[in-house]
């Protein structure tokens, strides 16, 4: 490594192409897949022998958790309560892919904007479909201002 910004460019470790597309694994998808296995092998050994007197790794795990279920409790209420798997998943690959990538040359996959952005989209995409699906077209009424009764559609865009 000659710079300390080599750190974050991706490099292709498997080359592989199918129909034309380029779908080689690169230093981000090993890193990926680390921050899952990682993330799950933790929850797994923590919770394995799981006691009525937690542990001290069982006692983190179970406080992750907490974390994460007040906040979903606190911002959305009860409602929120089906989708707390996918928000406790995301929270812990965010978690576990910045803590691989504090380890020195190691790669920060969050570093990639295309990353954070695809996760970003993904989950707006997804909240606006479970939005139409649940409250139908009055979903863009949330979006509205109710400044002298006016709706200011710029806010749509």
């Amino acid at each position: 490594m000659h710079s300390p910004v080599e750190q974050f460019t991706i490099k292709v470790l498997y080359s592989l192409t199918f129909l034309g597309y380029d779908i080689s694994f690169t230093n981000s998808s090993l890193f990926m897949v680390l921050a899952v296995l990682v993330s799950s092998g933790f929850l797994y050994f923590a919770m394995r022998p799981a006691s009525i007197i937690p542990g001290k790794v069982q006692c983190l795990a179970e406080m992750m958790y907490e974390f994460v279920a007040n906040i979903l409790d606190s911002n959305v209420g009860k409602e929120g309560k089906p989708y707390f798997p996918f928000i406790f998943t995301l929270f812990l690959f965010i978690l576990f892919s910045n803590l691989l990538g504090l380890i020195p040359y190691s790669y920060t996959v969050t570093s990639q904007i295309v990353v954070t952005f695809a996760m970003a989209f993904t989950i707006f995409i997804g909240v606006t479909l479970i939005g139409l699906f649940k409250h139908g077209l009055h979903f863009f009424s949330f979006l509205c201002l109710r400044v002298r009764q006016r709706c200011y559609f710029h806010l749509l865009f």
